[in-house]
This record gives C-alpha cells, sequence and structure tokens, in this order.
C-alpha cells in the first residue's frame, strides 16, 4: 500500500443524517461525495437499524471510505465492576468490529473503553483493568482482519476513563497491542489539555485518527480554538492519516441522541454548507502547517 502524502479528509454522518435508516445512510454518502471528502465516519450508535449491504454498496459506489465509531451505554459498560455488564459491553464491541469490516473499514474508534456519559464517581482500578481486558481481546480481532483501534479521548463529562492524551497512552501501553492508537478531539482537548501542542507532540506516531470541532462545536473558526498551533502540531509529528469534522445540531440529529451529547443550542442548520466550509477551513489549515513544517 502506497503511504499518503497528505490528510484524508472526514466529515461525521450525523452532520448528515440522525439515523442510519437506508434513505439517511445513502443521502450522508451522497453529501460527503458531493462536499469534497474522502472519509465518512459512521456512528455505531444505531447498528441495528443499519442494512450494511445497503451502506456497503453506497459508500462503494460513492468512493468514500468509512470509518466508523461509538461509545458504549452504562448497562454494557466495559469499565464497570460487573461482570454481566462488561461481558455487554465486549459482545457489543465485537459486533461493531465486525460490522466495520462488513463495511469495509479498517478502523474502529470512540470512547470504546467506557460508556459514554457523566460517571458518579472516579474509575475504579478492577473497571479499568477489565477495559483493558476487553479492548486486548477486541485488538487481536482487529489484527485478524488488519484493522486498528482508536481509543478516543473524551473529557470528563462524557466518561471518567481517558481524559487526557497521557491516560490514552498509558492505557494503550497496557493494552500492549500495536494496531491500538490514539485518537485526539479538538472539542475534548479543549476542556482538559493543558494546551492544543503538548498532547500531539507526546501521542507523535501513536497518533491515529483525529476529529477537528469547535470548541462550540460550531462552524470552525467562530470559536477560540488555536487551530493554527494545533495543525503545525500535527506536521511537526508527521501526521498523515485522516482528519475528521465533527459537529452535531438537533437540526439533524434525533432528539434523545442530542440530549446525550448535551446540545441544548444549535449553532448551524445546513449541514451542507457548514461541511463545505469545514473542508475549505481544514485543507487551508494543512496546506499552511505543511508549508511551514
Amino acid at each position: 500500500m502506497t503511504a499518503p502524502t497528505t490528510n484524508a479528509l472526514g466529515v461525521h454522518a450525523l452532520v448528515w443524517a440522525g439515523n442510519t435508516s437506508d434513505q439517511e445512510v445513502r443521502h450522508a454518502v451522497d453529501q460527503t461525495a458531493r462536499a469534497g471528502y474522502d472519509i465518512l465516519e459512521l456512528s455505531l450508535h444505531d447498528l441495528d437499524s443499519m442494512d450494511l449491504g445497503v451502506a456497503r454498496t453506497a459508500l462503494d459506489s460513492a468512493g468514500i471510505q468509512p470509518v466508523c465509531s461509538r461509545g458504549l451505554a452504562f448497562d454494557a459498560d466495559v469499565s464497570s465492576d460487573d461482570a454481566a455488564v462488561v461481558a455487554r459491553g465486549a459482545e457489543l464491541l465485537q459486533k461493531s468490529l465486525a460490522a466495520t469490516h462488513e463495511l469495509g473499514g479498517s478502523f474502529f474508534t470512540g470512547a470504546l473503553y467506557s460508556a459514554l456519559g457523566k460517571y458518579p464517581g472516579p474509575l475504579t482500578r478492577a473497571g479499568r483493568a477489565n477495559a483493558v481486558s476487553v479492548i486486548r481481546e477486541l485488538a487481536e480481532q482487529a489484527s485478524l482482519w488488519d484493522m486498528r483501534l482508536g481509543l478516543e479521548v473524551c473529557n470528563r463529562y462524557e466518561t471518567n476513563v481517558l481524559n487526557t492524551a497521557r491516560d490514552a497512552l498509558r492505557m494503550a501501553d497496557d493494552i500492549g497491542a500495536d494496531n491500538v492508537y490514539i485518537h485526539l478531539d479538538t472539542y475534548h482537548m479543549n476542556i482538559e489539555e493543558d494546551d492544543v501542542v503538548r498532547p500531539v507532540v507526546e501521542v507523535g506516531d501513536r497518533l491515529g485518527y483525529v476529529h477537528v470541532g469547535e470548541n462550540h462545536r460550531g462552524y470552525l473558526g467562530s470559536g477560540h480554538f488555536d487551530f493554527g498551533a494545533f495543525f503545525h502540531a500535527l506536521a511537526d509529528v508527521g501526521y498523515l492519516g485522516p482528519v475528521t469534522f465533527e459537529s452535531f445540531s438537533s437540526a439533524v440529529v434525533a432528539r434523545g441522541l442530542s440530549n446525550d451529547l448535551a446540545v441544548w443550542r444549535d449553532l448551524w442548520e445546513d449541514g451542507f454548507e457548514l461541511a463545505c466550509k469545514a473542508r475549505q477551513f481544514l485543507a487551508a489549515h494543512i496546506d499552511a502547517s505543511r508549508s511551514h513544517a
């Protein structure tokens, strides 16, 4: 396989569609292609409603590469102390990995290590050990399919397991699989990290996926996140992996999921305009950072 010379650009499907019906998936693929992106990130929160064959055909026909992501629920949380809860989470992750493979994807990422929501207390030692064990087994299966996993670093209001890049590096070390990478997200970094450069440098060649979202998850460039410094850091470490735009609005996302994501105010209504401007923004920052690397 030829090594990439620049970053593939992606967009999250929730910019286009709030569910995974055949019609919505085809719409998301079509809009992704029209907006000029290379990758469509499909959330597997509604996996049981997705026809994987229909989705695979749409993706292949449009020449769009899928990446799949998900978080877990509290009754299927692999960082739980309850063995039955952990087992349900492990089964769900294996099912989601298989779905990613069936869709033609080679990268499965997200908060694979915990439920996505605010915890009432800190992570326990036993809970962390459970998450490490489950993801180690998941990585073994992924390796058989030549797939990679991403550990997305999320803020304290969405998990109590990995809140910083250093947390993720420690967990990846404990998992001990060379197909487990770190997934950084600028929205979460803005809340948890000391700055936007050091985490990128510390992760270095273990960075496998990047989410780009404004500090308020609206139009890129309309908030205060220092994207110039962030993209220069990516260039400095030689990162050539995917860069995916992520934003949520209840104008598209179903109310239940909007509530889970705490979308209390909508910063956009037109997903196509949002995504086109985001692609221009990403490409401009990547080009500027490469020219000064």
